[in-house]
């Protein structure tokens, strides 16, 4: 193993920090849904069952419940309390304020817990202008229609909201839903009769038909027509004084200050409703560019991988009516312990049609019979190479050294082309300033889930991303299964890197800062095997991930160049960082809203989005499966794959960047083979009963 590669331990903490954001994210969220999108019928008051307690039903409108005692009072004559539910509103009540203090008027404003703690600065306004503070539940919430525990929840909060914004607690209760006392009937009185055991007052209100000079409390919400109804009251001249409720009944004021632990509380329940609002907000735009982007990916993967085909079928350069390219090739596979593997792999390159072939085994300190197998095909054409272990790079390099033709092929030790593949791969390096050609890498254990998916990324995603980068002019890497390249272009770059883990992305930028051109030959096919259980897909992909960040950084300074180096740069470096790095990194906390939509906002417009979504990328994938020549019934497994495969690919994405920016190194990890490639040279049909399954 190449020391520049050895293991380090993989970064854990970030892990449990990425758990704690979400966490602390769904938390927040699961608090501003209940808040802002309470279960609507937990605010609509239900029929009443029984009448109110005649002993409550005397027409006044404050009602005090002492054990089984029960007392009412009303305002004396020519006194007035108005009174404002729900809010503060962020543009009525600073205007209803400016109204009571310009007649030198005061008020009793019962205020909801969740608008307090969105609004405190106009709570603290309230307060200090010598106006009362009642409850009006956290979430305006009709208590008689809800638990006894919800009851507690609804009331405990608004005073911690309350504590938070203005310092201070509140006697005083107006329950939602409720207008004169003789409303509060059925649950409503069971609601009251809770309340009142932990000491609250309970505020109705007089009916319309009282008159002011007779002593009255008004109620209204915080809105224009409150406004207005406000300003007529305050001109009357039958009334002596507009005060609070408590100050009319002669009563101590129903506000308190509160300790300094309950103020820090409140202040914690204010960030997190901050906090969750805020998320929402953002999330909003977020889902709208996020969604937009990925729209435009696909859109711009169909369209540009139409312009692909319509070239292959006009004109391209490097296409083999150019000129027919038939000199003979060096085909290097590097391997270590892939003995399951290696002798199919290469008896598939023996069986070629394009017969001018020198096969080159580089065995990389295997310990196993894998140098032990490549050796006993006995074929001239194939020459076995044995080193110590230093890794895939060196391996090949090894391998570059004893190539004796100008076109060289890599192939992974896990890889059976099809007897034609050769061929068309070499093909389009008649042109001169084609320097590498990446070939069409397909899947070949597919039978299961986990194959299936994977066969619908290499097809949807890796395929048709590599028509779209050949319109373009970025391909970003040459796959190690399936790649032809010249001699001298790798020899000018200097072989193949060991800087990065992604040595064929690494090796196919540097021939684009070279000036070479980088293309895509998609009837060249090669079968791979892919990871069959998920720890494998894990380190696999990890790497890749890794390396590929790793080569992007290192080719970074190809944005400010010229030509196909820059070219190259400003299209798939750019690309590279939008879609498969920064859009993957929010996808966690994106998955954490979709779900806080399908709870609190509309469950079917968010499976809607979620279903057209699914319906979109079902279209883009079958556009990809149709110009592969596979068959669409695989596209069934494509709901499973949004909802757990792609979740772990993001994962994988996090993981790599944490390990990329904490500089964390990584061996070389390698995949337990089965050998099931290599059984597709058995049997005269069996690349065509592949093709079909």
């Amino acid at each position: 193993m190449s020391p520049r590669h050895a293991q380090h331990r993989d970064p854990r903490g970030h892990w449990l920090l990425l758990i704690l954001v979400l966490s602390a994210v769904a938390a927040a969220l699961l608090f501003e849904g209940w808040t802002t999108h309470a279960v609507a019928e937990a605010q609509t008051k239900r029929d009443c069952t029984e009448p109110v307690p005649k002993a409550a039903d005397t027409g006044d409108p404050v009602v005090r419940i002492t054990g089984d005692k029960v007392e009412t009072a009303a305002m004396p004559a020519r006194t007035v309390a108005l009174t404002y539910d729900s809010g503060p509103d962020p543009v009525w009540t600073p205007r209803l304020l400016d109204l009571l203090r310009k007649h030198h008027a005061h008020a009793t404003f019962f205020l909801s817990g969740a608008q307090a703690a969105r609004e405190p600065d106009l709570v603290r306004r309230i307060r200090a202008e010598g106006h009362e503070i009642g409850s009006f539940t956290y979430n305006k919430t009709d208590l008689g229609s809800v638990s006894a525990f919800r009851n507690r929840l609804e009331l405990s909060l608004t005073q911690t909201a309350l504590a938070g914004s203005a310092g201070v607690s509140t006697s005083l209760l107006r329950l939602p839903n409720t207008t004169q006392a003789d409303t509060m009937c059925g649950g409503e009185w069971r609601a009251a009769r809770r309340a009142a055991a932990d000491g609250y007052l309970l505020v109705a209100a007089d009916g319309p038909y009282r008159k002011p000079s007779q002593g009255l409390i008004r109620q209204y919400t915080q809105t224009d027509a409150a406004y207005r109804e406000t300003k007529k009251l305050l001109g009357d001249r039958n009334v002596k004084e507009f005060t609070t409720v408590t100050a009319g009944l002669g009563m101590p004021s129903a506000n308190a200050p509160v300790s300094a632990i309950d103020r820090g509380q409140g202040r914690g329940l204010i960030w997190v409703q901050t906090l969750g609002h805020a998320f929402v907000s953002a999330m909003t735009w977020v889902l709208g560019i996020t969604g937009g982007l990925a729209l435009l990916r696909l859109v711009m993967l169909v369209v540009l991988a139409r312009t692909h085909v319509r070239r292959l079928q006009r004109f391209r350069p490097g296409s083999p009516w150019l000129r027919e390219v038939n000199e003979p090739v060096t085909v290097l596979v590097p391997a270590y312990n892939e003995e399951a593997g290696i002798e199919g792999t290469v008896r598939s390159l023996l069986a070629s049609t394009h017969p001018y072939l020198q096969i080159i085994v580089i065995d990389d300190g295997s310990t196993d019979r894998t140098a032990d197998i490549a050796t006993w095909i006995n074929d001239p054409r194939v020459q076995v190479i044995r080193q110590p272990n230093a890794g895939k790079a060196a391996a090949l390099n090894t391998g570059l050294a004893y190539a004796r033709y100008d076109i060289v092929v890599m192939v992974d030790a896990d890889t059976v082309f099809e007897p034609d593949a050769m061929y068309r791969l070499i093909q389009p390096l008649a042109h001169p300033a084609i320097g590498a050609v990446s070939g069409n890498t397909k899947v070949a254990n597919r039978r299961r889930m986990l194959g299936r998916w994977q066969h619908l990324e290499y097809v949807f995603g890796f395929n048709l991303d590599r028509r779209m980068f050949e319109v373009l002019e970025c391909m970003p890497t040459v796959p190690g299964a399936i790649g032809a390249f010249r001699r001298d272009a790798l020899l000018g770059v200097g072989g193949v890197s060991e800087d990065t883990l992604a040595e064929d992305t690494d090796l196919t930028m540097a021939l684009w800062r070279a000036g070479w051109r980088v293309v895509y030959e998609e009837s060249a096919i090669a079968w791979t095997e892919v990871p069959t259980k998920l720890g494998q897909l894990w380190r696999q992909r990890y790497r890749w991930c890794y390396g590929t960040l790793q080569s992007m950084w290192k080719h970074r300074r190809a944005l400010g160049e010229v030509g196909p180096a820059g070219r190259f740069a400003r299209r798939g470096l750019t690309y590279l960082t939008l879609f498969q790095v920064l859009l993957p990194l929010l996808a966690p906390v994106v998955d954490v809203f979709a779900l806080y939509g399908a709870l609190f906002l509309d469950p079917v417009q968010s499976v809607g989005v979620w279903l057209v979504f699914l319906v979109v990328q079902m279209a883009g994938a079958g556009y990809a499966l149709r110009l592969d020549r596979e068959r669409l019934r695989t596209l069934w497994a494509m709901p499973f794959q949004l909802l757990v495969y792609r979740q772990l690919m993001y994962l994988v994405i996090i993981q790599s960047v944490v390990s990329a920016l904490l500089g964390t190194r990584l061996k070389w990890h390698r995949m337990q083979r089965s050998g099931s490639a290599a059984e597709l040279i058995r049997g005269p049909v069996a690349y065509k009963s592949l093709s079909s399954k």
